[in-house]
């Protein structure tokens, strides 16, 4: 159960590393636990047995897991500090000197000052890109939980735009996109969707508006995904409402070559930096240029927003196994935005794109 994490250790040198609830506690114990005001962690030393710090009312769910070390429970009366104290009783070896990973995209300030307090002297780092590498090449099975979210989030969106009428709010589309994703079967969001449309959809992290009615020529955006068994799709489609001007028409096919040469560019061994510079270099040629702003995409798995970062400066090979985003857009403020986005997953001999979803520009409403 914990050989990752040994691995971890072995490749690092640290004398420990430390968990908390989130995607990497459920690549290690296949369960998940709401990271909440009570804290839980697990201490993985190099050399000695494993603790873990839980709150009572979490043991019947903790003991589930069949952790193999201590546990020390706690409860709300008497506080944590005690349990993460026990803690490093426990493990005298980490108290002086010790280098302790931690994920520092993951932990709280408070959950980390506790542990200083339990272990004077030792060194706390950010470990968290070398222990999320645990979850960089996707298992088949892990991939086929990826390929039924996705399955199930593009049967969504199609169900969705056969309701979509001209004059619906941005809320009111959501709502359906929402109702839709549960009806197919998703277990969870990856996110909260974006739904957004006209001026709205050149943020590319906007919010639906409850005031805002759709009308003809708008850009309609839909960045959104399911999870299955807790892997996430991630999917960004665009249409416009009705009809399509000339000049939106070449703007969406300025994002759509993009996408495809980023599909086209994508193969085992080819650097992620490589990889962004082909896709961005669409976009910057183009007589759009101005409108480009963001990276061409990122891993994708138990978080929707993972290792590797498909980017400029980023050289990291990539592998078999590994899954990420491809999705170029452009963003004029206060008109219009497109973005175009699928999953695909390295192989052997190229990629696989998981999203089928047609790309082809499509009026709706």
């Amino acid at each position: 159960m914990l050989s990752p994490l040994t691995q971890v250790l072995s490749r690092t040198g640290l004398d420990a590393l430390v968990l908390v609830p989130g995607a990497n506690f459920r690549r290690v114990f296949n369960k998940d636990f709401h990271q909440m005001e009570r804290p839980l962690a697990v201490i993985v030393p190099r050399a000695g047995e494993a603790v873990a710090v839980v709150p009572n009312l979490e043991m019947g769910s903790f003991q589930a897991i069949g952790f193999p070390g201590r546990v020390f429970d706690w409860r709300d009366e008497a506080g944590y500090q005690g349990a993460v104290m026990a803690a490093g009783e426990a493990l005298p070896q980490l108290r002086n000197g010790a280098r302790i990973g931690v994920e520092g995209q993951r932990m709280r300030v408070f959950d980390l000052l506790a542990l200083q307090k339990a272990f004077p002297g030792a060194a706390f780092m950010d470990a968290h890109a070398d222990i999320s590498r645990i979850r960089l090449h996707k298992t088949a099975d892990e991939i086929a939980r990826l390929r039924q979210a996705i399955r199930l989030s593009e049967a969504a969106l199609e169900a969705t735009l056969g309701e979509i009428k001209v004059g619906m709010t941005e809320t009111e589309i959501e709502s359906i996109l929402l109702r839709n994703l549960f009806a197919h079967g998703a277990d969870g969001l990856s996110f909260a969707p974006i739904v957004a449309a006209g001026d709205n959809a050149a943020k590319p992290h906007a919010h639906a508006r409850p005031g805002y009615r759709i009308k003809p020529g708008d850009a309609l955006l839909f960045d959104f995904g399911g999870t299955y068994q807790g892997f996430s799709a991630d999917i960004t489609r665009t249409f416009f409402v009705k009809e399509v001007s000339d000049y939106d028409r070449a703007f969406y096919d300025a994002v759509l070559r993009a996408n495809e040469t980023g599909r086209a560019a994508s193969r085992p061994g080819i650097a992620a930096s490589e990889l962004d510079d082909a896709v961005l270099n669409v976009l910057e040629r183009s007589q759009f240029a101005a409108f480009c702003r963001h990276k061409t995409g990122h891993g994708l798995g138990l978080d929707v927003h993972e290792a590797p970062q498909i980017m400029r400066g980023n050289d990291q090979r990539l592998e078999p196994g590994m899954v990420f985003t491809i999705e170029p857009g452009l963003y004029r403020d206060g008109e219009a935005g497109v973005r175009i986005e699928d999953n695909v997953v390295v192989t052997e001999s190229g990629i696989e794109c998981l999203t089928s979803f047609p790309r082809a520009l499509r009026l709706v409403g």
